[in-house]
């Protein structure tokens, strides 16, 4: 028999990963090459949960590779997928099968993704701890292979202690609790260190080293053998499938080869009789593990050899050495030394494992990095917005200073260079016809974008409109959801948009009416030259300024603004540029903390990133500021050593307006091209909200046609009058009609001698008129008593009696009528009965002919009934 002990696999119950952690993805990423990628990842997360825990396993260092990568990939999804929301349910099975001496749980179900991880790092230290046990020991690749198998096993129950309770949030199953991987972690341990102990004997070793490893290695089989021992809570496994005596006999053993070896010790160092006595102590070891363990361990090979060697020992000191043999109590304690530790479980544990979810993010993770995005955006608009601002701030100064005009028109009749470069740039733009033309497009792009988003609440008004109508009609039975507490958040939704459109209309008006201020300015700077020269007015020269020192001062200031102005584009294309990406510190704080502080690590990542750039433009900012105040000053001077006279005037307001223009336009383009750009970002927007009400009420319809149908057979199923009580001449005993004229005869025989029963009325007689003449006639007299020699005809007993004539399978509860004769209607609506007809005669149905069936159906005799009797 083995005397290395192996753990059995817990097994579990087949578990559906596809379907939650599907929904899951389809419900977080959009369709795409992402999503699809996300979804094949699923399956094969599925299909490797199967091949690791749905099969048999072999003892295999191939089967514990696919457990591993299966522990690391539940390790690797933990913090991507929302087990919690997900509801989750794994089910396992008590490894020991009957759980503690006091009872446990045979099987636990838990939706934990800890539970699950839990118990298949518990199957990787039961498998690593059989493939141990079916190595070679007789080779030295076997014994590293067991030593290595040994110690991962006791990794892994080491972790499991360490690691359960706060997994599971409950009192776990006896196989999994502290206690009893706490005693498989030491039992894995305990084989290690005596795998050592064979290699160490095996290579030849030293015997102080051998008896120092199998020293250590009896304390581990004896502190395992105490935890058994004295631990009532741990599984019936360790009590009644050998593993207690296992574990003494294995103690008895390894102390027995640690005094083998350090006799052999005392004798080199020629201390006979410590020798003898260590061997003593060997033997009464062996003996002991005999005598009480020799089912569970072989110490056939172990006992002869120390018997030997006693022998010999006993042999020279006797004839010898007559050394004093000391009691055991008096020897020197044996060292120890300790060649294994639990290996740590750190993901990922194989080799070969890659994550199936790679580029995955959790849902905590994907919300924070979307909240970090539109933190980082704000802070690159508000750099930017501030940037612009002081742009338009500085072209509308220069633009009411006429500069640079001023100082370029000096000669007073050329048109300036600075008008001249204004007119190119926005003829190079597409001049006045591209900028009608956007402002030409954006009904039509805000129209489309009212259209969906009116179609879109239409759907939800119509299905919202049908569920109220049905919900009136049905009241309580229309026991679903209402829709308008339904569509709430779509609604809310919906009226966002609507606010944004309203919004976007008010910006576009602003943008409308402002080119139209400028229209005319605008259109004068896309003519040519000479045309433009003509319309700007000319002015007598200024020559005497030229060359002046307040000129020359201002064209130095505007050159510092201009200067300035470069600096912000610059700076403006570095904000822009600036990328991070948050995720890796979102997953980070996530695994460590649990939670994500998403403000204070984005906040101070962005302080990090644009720091210095906030710096740089509140810099440029004030430098601008105070070269706008030199230039004013400068202004003045020059504006007062100007001539100054009408023309002159006229000619300068020119200019300035035509300055104007041209920022107008820039500006204006820009607007428009948002506005467009704006538009249709949401025209994506709003489809995929269309399609999400489609979706809802696609969903409601159906959901609404099932209701229907489980209502309509539910209706059809109920009476459609109220009960009554069958009429008496239904009974098994017939008794007449009170009032009104007697049902046509039907005789019932039983075993007993029938009561006796009132007579029918007599057919009455023929008339004595044609049919014709009968339509006319009054009616008849009332039908006389039969007379006593005409009795109904009587059948045997044994046999009840069909009908005399075929009869029609009339409604349930009312009476079965022959087809040329109805009571209830002669007499009563003056109309002709039927002339009386003899037997043979047409015009009545006769009986049917011997030996057949009826011609319509009939009931069964009395004696053979359809169905078995008790």
């Amino acid at each position: 028999m083995a005397t290395f002990i192996s753990v059995p696999l817990k097994k579990s119950s087949e578990v559906d990963l596809v379907k939650p952690l599907s929904k899951f993805v389809t419900s977080t990423y959009p369709p795409g090459e992402e999503q699809a990628e996300y979804l094949r990842a699923v399956e094969e997360l599925n299909k490797l949960r199967k091949s690791a825990l749905g099969r048999p396993l072999d003892k295999h260092e191939s089967s514990l590779e696919i457990l591993l990568r299966y522990y690391d990939q539940l390790c690797a999804i933990e913090p991507k997928f929302p087990f919690t929301e997900l509801c989750l349910t794994f089910t396992w099975k008590d490894a020991f099968d009957k759980g503690s001496l006091f009872g446990g749980s045979v099987k636990l179900a838990l939706a934990s993704l800890g539970y699950e991880k839990t118990c298949v790092l518990f199957n990787v230290g039961a498998l690593a701890s059989q493939i141990a046990s079916e190595q070679n020991l007789d080779n030295d690749e076997g014994l590293k292979t067991a030593a290595k198998f040994y110690q991962l096993a006791s990794g892994a129950f080491a972790h499991i202690k360490d690691t359960v309770l706060s997994a599971l949030n409950r009192e776990p199953t006896m196989d999994i609790s502290p206690e009893t991987v706490g005693t498989l972690s030491q039992i894995m341990l305990s084989q290690a260190q005596e795998v050592f102990v064979l290699k160490a004997t095996a290579d030849k070793m030293k015997d102080a080293i051998v008896a120092k490893l199998a020293n250590q290695a009896a304390d581990y089989y004896g502190d395992a053998f105490k935890q058994c021992q004295y631990k009532e809570n741990l599984p019936k496994y360790f009590y009644f499938q050998e593993v207690l005596p296992v574990l003494a006999a294995k103690h008895c053993m390894m102390q027995a080869t640690a005094e083998l070896h350090q006799s052999a010790l005392a004798n080199q160092k020629k201390k006979f009789g410590e020798e003898i006595a260590r061997l003593q102590h060997a033997t009464e070891l062996v003996k002991t593990a005999a005598s009480r363990y020799d089912e569970y361990v072989n110490v056939k090979d172990l006992s002869d050899k120390i018997s030997r060697a006693l022998t010999a020992a006993k042999k020279d000191n006797d004839f010898i050495y007559h050394d004093r043999v000391p009691e055991v109590k008096d020897l020197e304690h044996i060292g120890k030394a300790s060649l294994v530790k639990a290996t740590a479980i750190q993901t990922p544990l194989s080799q070969k494992f890659t994550d199936l979810f790679e580029k995955m993010v959790p849902m905590a993770v994907q919300q924070s990095v979307s909240a970090a995005n539109s933190r980082k955006a704000d802070t690159v608009n508000r750099l930017i917005g501030s940037m612009r601002e002081a742009t338009n701030l500085c072209n509308g100064v220069l633009a009411s200073l006429n500069l640079p005009a001023a100082l370029e028109d000096l000669s007073g009749d050329a048109v300036p260079q600075s008008i001249l470069e204004k007119s190119r740039a926005i003829v190079q733009q597409g001049g006045l016809q591209s900028i009608e033309q956007l402002i030409k497009d954006l009904p039509e792009l805000l129209q489309r974008n009212r259209e969906i988003l009116d179609e879109s609440l239409k759907m939800l008004d119509d299905e919202e409109a049908t569920d109220n109508e049905l919900r009136g009609k049905f009241n309580q039975r229309w026991n679903r959801t209402p829709s308008g507490d339904l569509y709430k958040p779509l609604r809310a939704e919906g009226n966002n948009f609507r606010n944004i459109l309203d919004k976007a209309v008010q910006a576009d008006q602003v943008v409308r009416e402002r080119y139209t201020a400028h229209c005319e300015m605008i259109a004068l700077l896309c003519k040519p030259e000479n045309e433009l020269s003509a319309a700007i007015p000319s002015a007598n020269p200024a020559k005497t300024l030229q060359g002046s020192e307040v000129v020359n001062v201002l064209r130095a200031q505007l050159a510092q603004l201009d200067e300035v102005k470069r600096e912000r584009e610059v700076l403006e294309g570095e904000v822009k540029s600036v990328t991070f990406d948050m995720t890796a510190k979102f997953l980070t704080a996530l695994a460590q903390d649990g939670a994500i502080n998403e403000e204070v690590l984005t906040t101070s990542e962005i302080d990090t990133r644009y720091g210095s750039h906030t710096q740089r433009v509140q810099q440029n900012l004030r430098r601008q500021e105070e070269l706008l105040s030199q230039i004013q000053v400068s202004h003045q001077e020059f504006s007062v050593l100007k001539q100054s006279n009408s023309e002159a005037n006229n000619r300068e307001e020119v200019l300035k307006k035509l300055a104007s223009a041209h920022d107008s336009y820039i500006e204006i383009s820009s607007n428009i091209k948002e506005g467009t750009k704006f538009y249709n970002d949401l025209t994506e927007i709003l489809l995929k909200f269309q399609n999400k009400c489609s979706d809802i009420v696609f969903a409601r319809k159906t959901e609404r046609d099932e209701l229907l149908k489980e209502l309509q057979q539910s209706i059809a199923r109920e009476p459609s009058a109220p009960s009554f009580n069958v009429p008496s001449y239904q009974s098994n005993t017939p008794v007449p009609a009170p009032g009104g004229p007697t049902p046509a005869p039907r005789t019932v025989f039983t075993q007993q001698q029938p009561q006796a029963k009132p007579q029918p009325p007599a057919r009455p007689p023929p008339p004595n008129v044609t049919p014709l003449a009968a339509s006319t006639s009054a009616p008849v007299s009332t039908p006389v008593a039969p007379s006593s020699t005409n009795p109904p005809p009587v059948a045997p007993p044994s046999q009840a009696q069909g009908p005399p004539y075929p009869t029609y399978q009339g409604y349930p509860g009312y009476y079965q009528m022959p087809m040329a004769y109805n009571p209830y209607a002669y007499g009563q609506f003056n109309m002709p009965y039927m002339p009386y007809q003899a037997q043979g005669q047409a015009g009545y149905p006769g009986a049917p002919p011997a030996q057949q069936p009826y011609p319509y159906p009939q009931q069964p005799p009395q004696q053979q009934p359809y169905y078995p009797q008790q």
